[in-house]
């Protein structure tokens, strides 16, 4: 059987990240808000969205509870897609 936060994830993986996000607030509710998965699961979730600002934060909150957090490569991993820059693109 799988666990909660297996489950959020495949919603997450399934195109549903705003029950995702629904399923962590109860899940943190629940559990308190010390499981850097869940942290993790969230950042998932808003980067799905395209919500980077929260994204971020839910990373490093992550990170901060568990610096070798999964969270870690996935925060670096966005912040190379924000710091991305193409010349191209401004000179036609």
């Amino acid at each position: 059987m799988a666990t909660e936060l297996e489950f959020i994830n495949n919603l997450i993986r399934d195109g549903r990240p705003h029950d995702a996000i629904e399923r962590i607030d109860e899940y943190m509710a629940e559990n308190g808000r010390e499981c850097d998965e869940a942290f993790f699961l969230l950042g998932k979730a808003y980067t799905k969205l395209g919500d980077y600002r929260r994204a971020i934060s839910n990373y490093n909150e992550a990170l901060s509870l568990n610096r070798s957090s999964p969270a870690a490569a996935a925060l670096a991993q966005l912040q190379e897609i924000l710091d991305f820059y193409n010349t191209d693109l401004y000179n036609p």
